[in-house]
């Protein structure tokens, strides 16, 4: 029995291990796409790429997990009742308690995994890809300037250089400031330099130019020996959002009496659905320890891709209850914990059922 339960949960772990790199790297494409919309403008490179998909796993591992779980379950007990060997294995005196006893050990291990991301990893790694995007952000920036090409990666600034001898001196610089539309101006310097500065702005300072402002049909012409110009990114800087914070600090901020609001929305109840997402989601993995066995055998003679569509078919609904739910959290029509946990309640109770109906066949 060991020999068959150890046989068993290879497959459960390999298959597990595929479905969890396929899915991740399909819901990491969407954000990443994103991503690199203003990343690529500003010339990050492979490495930066690189560190920001690996801090981008731990968010999408809550979701893949119970996911790729639930996939490896249904792909290997549909095989095995394709090929009859669940039948088999029932014949020789196993009950579906012991056939399923594999999943269950992969379950918890899940179920663990997923705990130690909610807790631990996930906002860890949340607040890493923020310092990276920011960091990236401000330091590649002046380095996107290059020559002879308008940039517009500044807010209401449009740069041309003729040289830039290395990456923060330029020569040659044509600016203009849209910042103030009712007195556009026009700025040109024989050579300046750019310098990043506290908070996410640049600095440029100019030398040896002219200002030519317009004010309906008057206009201004200034000429410096040395003027500075702040940049504001045409990219905001990532905000602190909650799923930076673990369960413990959602809970500290929770016990304050006075929150502020978010767009109309009390950040307090926010706070409750990140909590309760946090707790729900792993729980999903003990969950699917006894509904996926039954459904692979629901999938019958329909094979493996029965079994994968019976999977993506559960995890639509329940996600879309999960986000139906939420929002009428947020709309105000329901209370926090029944918006959250109902979901994962009618599927466990539907789970249930299935496995001990599965039992006494």
């Amino acid at each position: 029995m060991k020999i068959i339960h150890r046989s068993i949960f290879n497959e459960l772990a390999i298959t597990f291990i595929l479905s969890l790199a396929f899915l991740n790297f399909v819901l990491m494409m969407e954000k990443l796409l994103r991503l690199s919309r203003f990343l690529s403008g500003i010339g990050a490179s492979m490495a930066d790429m690189a560190k920001i998909i690996l801090y981008m796993q731990p968010q999408l591992l809550l979701l893949t997990i119970p996911m790729a779980f639930l996939l490896s379950t249904l792909l290997i007990y549909g095989r095995l009742n394709l090929d009859s060997e669940l039948i088999i294995l029932k014949a020789s005196g196993m009950d579906f308690k012991n056939i399923s006893l594999p999943v269950a050990l992969l379950g918890i291990l899940c179920f663990l995994l997923n705990i130690a991301t909610s807790f631990y990893i996930g906002p860890k790694s949340n607040m890493k890809l923020r310092q990276e995007i920011t960091n990236i952000i401000k330091t590649r920036t002046p380095l996107s300037i290059e020559e002879g090409r308008f940039n517009t990666s500044f807010k209401d600034i449009v740069i041309m250089v003729k040289e830039k001898p290395s990456h923060d001196t330029m020569r040659g610089i044509f600016i203009y400031d849209g910042k103030d539309k009712n007195k556009p101006k026009v700025l040109m310097a024989r050579e300046g330099k750019i310098s990043l500065t506290e908070g996410f702005h640049i600095n440029l300072s100019l030398k040896n130019g002219y200002i030519h402002i317009a004010k309906g049909d008057n206009t201004t012409e200034l000429f410096f020996e040395r003027y500075n110009i702040l940049l504001n990114l045409e990219s905001a800087p990532p905000s602190r959002k909650n799923t930076e914070l673990t369960p413990f600090e959602l809970i500290q901020i929770m016990g304050k009496e006075d929150l502020p609001k978010t767009d109309g929305e009390p950040l307090r109840a926010s706070l409750y659905l990140e909590l309760h997402r946090r707790l729900s989601l792993p729980l999903l993995c003990i969950l699917l320890i006894f509904l996926g066995p039954p459904l692979a055998l629901m999938a019958e003679k329909s094979g493996k891709l029965g079994g994968l569509a019976i999977g993506l078919l559960v995890f639509t609904i329940y996600y879309m209850l999960l986000i139906y739910g939420e929002n009428l959290v947020k709309a105000g029509k329901i209370s926090h914990s029944i918006g959250a946990w109902a979901p994962t309640v009618i599927l466990g109770l539907f789970a249930l059922w299935m496995f001990r109906r599965e039992s006494f066949r």
